[in-house]
């Protein structure tokens, strides 16, 4: 029996009325049922998503850790689990990856590589070696997409915590990681740190990420480095209030991983003063009472998710219903727009060629010139390791040369990112007007990714004996859901509105057993034998690596040659369907277009009171959010 069957009847025999959250509870269930059914009459596609979310099983609640780089999100990921340096710090983590943790009385981790079906068992200790771009993978091994770590902290009994990447900041590599973990995320505990108020990436991520999760809690790091943090907490909350007031009132935790995890080096005695200062446990306790709630939360993120989709279909009426009420001059302004593109195709389809090939060129003798100053670098600073090193040092070479060379190829894959980008970027501002790009690079981004992940793959080595092992499978850098990540934080930013996304296969290298042998055979105890050696296993390198470059610049040149020509095809067809809308309307006598409008306004009027009651059932929900401390919670937001 519960509690409540067990319960004396109140002594004035009314029965006792259902507790807040229960209440809370009831209100979500009503409102998702009504929502969705609605959903599925004026958009059943959507519905279906939504409805597979909502069927989502929710054992224990996720709750994932996102923020800015160099914000402090992995000190506190840590602390929070009472665990030093369980996740890697003071590293640049992959941009590939984020770690899960989860609870389990048996110590381990798992990573999921891209191509592989089952996860690889791995250890903790080896968690820097998979998880940062400092590490060392297996020869030929991808780095991990998602690493799933087991740990017996107390903390996970409640929930789940994800520590997303934070290398370079909110950009769109690391917004495209961190949005994925966020689709799996039952709250979001967004990290910033006192040094400073939010910027605009962090702005941007939080309205894109928060269309989806409905809960957000927020972490103000490092507070015992800034005595001022109550006047940057004050700014922040007056940005929230502007640009998302939804989250003006989302609890505040000041907190500080330094001070917890220096408590953790002292005795029981003494620890208990910076335990208190740290303010770790006001935090623990808000995400664990969260957890508790986790049902709820998922079904206020459900009826969040079906808000995004009435928003998205709102904006569709709206177009339609100026297309009710045509000006006989948009008729005339896209008949002479179609004219100019297809005259444009005609006429000048040689010169674009000639623009992507001279910017295709030029960033291609960019690339291969930073090449060289990395290799010039990295020979000079072994060479000084060698001339001033003994033999212990020197026994370490090849290690240590293969560890270099790993973190080459993951910056030059991150040079060619870049470089790609800017030479889609300049042609397209040759091809189209700023007023074309909106139609076009939506279905461009995909054509992109089409034609270059489905090219043959070219072989990577030459067997054991080759000093260098190339292999475009050693990275995976793919531009995907980072084209969603919101306004400015990618690409093409305010070129109409749109990102360009261009998928880049990260280049992986690193020493050949050959290499190794040749280094063992003749045992190098003379330095310079090694110099010999290190300038051939350099040379090999950067020869491989300019090999690569310019391939990779031959397929980036035909990618976009194919993208752009049906890119001009599809705006073509785009204007013709356009014209035969406005004909169409033009017509119609104007009482029918009359009664049309008046149609589409009745079916917004219905969907907009649909998105009022969504509304208030929300701001109802926010009840459930964990109380921030006091002098969080009493820190005035600016005007």
């Amino acid at each position: 029996m519960t509690s409540t069957e067990n319960a004396a009847p109140p002594a004035n025999g009314k029965p006792k009325p259902p507790s807040p959250e229960a209440a809370l509870g009831k209100l979500l269930k009503a409102g998702v049922d009504g929502s969705l059914a609605y959903l599925r009459k004026i958009d059943p596609d959507a519905a279906a998503d939504v409805d597979t979310e909502r069927r989502r099983d929710v054992q224990r609640p996720r709750i994932v850790v996102v923020g800015e780089t160099k914000r402090g999100k992995s000190s506190l990921t840590n602390m929070l689990m009472g665990v030093p340096n369980l996740s890697p710090v003071d590293a640049a983590v992959a941009t590939a990856s984020y770690l899960e943790f989860t609870h389990n009385p048996q110590h381990g981790a798992r990573a999921y590589v891209p191509g592989r079906e089952d996860p690889i068992p791995i250890n903790l200790s080896d968690l820097r070696d998979w998880g940062t771009v400092l590490g060392r993978l297996p020869d030929g091994m991808r780095p991990p997409r998602r690493i799933e770590v087991h740990h017996s902290a107390p903390l996970l009994q409640y929930l789940t915590l994800t520590d997303t990447p934070g290398t370079g900041g909110l950009d769109s590599m690391h917004a495209e990681v961190a949005m994925d973990a966020v689709e799996r995320a039952t709250a979001l505990l967004f990290v910033v740190d006192s040094s400073s108020p939010f910027s605009k990436p962090e702005m941007n991520f939080l309205i894109e990420a928060s269309k989806k999760v409905n809960f957000v809690l927020f972490a103000l790091t490092k507070v015992d480095a800034y005595p001022g943090w109550r006047t940057i907490l004050a700014d922040n909350k007056g940005q929230l209030q502007t640009h998302a007031p939804r989250f003006g009132s989302a609890p505040w935790f000041p907190v500080s991983a330094r001070l917890a995890e220096l408590a953790m080096t002292l005795p029981k005695e003494s620890a208990g003063e910076l335990i208190r200062e740290s303010r770790i446990a006001e935090l623990q306790h808000a995400l664990i009472d969260l957890a508790k709630k986790g049902h709820l939360l998922q079904q206020a993120n459900v009826l969040r998710s079906v808000r995004s989709e009435y928003i998205r279909v709102d904006q569709e009426l709206g177009d339609r219903m100026k297309a009710t009420d045509p000006d006989p001059k948009d008729a005339e302004r896209a008949k002479e727009e179609r004219a100019q593109v297809a005259t444009r195709k005609r006429t000048e389809s040689r010169q674009w060629s000639l623009a992507l090939s001279t910017e295709t060129q030029r960033a291609r003798v960019e690339a291969t010139t930073r090449l060289r100053s990395y290799m010039t670098q990295l020979q000079e600073q072994f060479m000084e390791k060698i001339d001033k090193g003994g033999r212990g040092d020197i026994s370490e070479l090849p290690a240590e040369v293969d560890k270099a060379l790993y973190a080459l190829s993951v910056r030059l894959s991150h040079d060619l990112e870049f470089r790609f980008r800017k030479v889609g970027e300049r042609v397209l501002a040759q091809v189209f007007h700023p007023n074309e790009l909106q139609h076009v690079l939506r279905q461009l981004n995909a054509k992109l990714r089409h034609a270059l992940g489905t090219k043959p793959r070219r072989d990577g080595g030459g067997g054991d004996g080759a000093m260098v092992v190339m292999s475009s499978a050693g990275m995976a850098m793919m531009a995907g859901r980072g084209a969603m990540a919101g306004a400015g934080a990618i690409g093409l930013a305010g070129v109409a509105g749109a990102g360009l996304v261009i998928p880049v296969i990260g280049i992986g290298l690193g020493l050949a057993a050959g290499a190794y042998m040749i280094f063992k055979r003749k045992s190098m105890t003379d330095k310079q034998q090694t110099r010999t050696w290190l300038r051939e296993v350099l040379g090999e390198a950067r020869a491989a690596l300019s090999d690569e470059i310019m391939h990779r610049f031959t397929d980036l040149q035909y990618a976009l040659t194919l993208a752009l020509d049906e890119a001009i095809e599809r705006r073509l067809k785009q204007l013709d369907a356009h014209i035969a809308n406005i004909d169409k309307s033009l017509a119609e006598d104007k009482a029918e277009r009359a009664k049309r409008k008046a149609a589409l306004n009745t079916e917004r009027e219905g969907l907009r009171a649909r998105i009022k009651q969504v509304d208030e059932v929300l701001v109802r929900v926010r009840a459930l959010a964990p109380n921030a401390p006091a002098d969080a919670a009493d820190a005035p937001a600016e005007a």
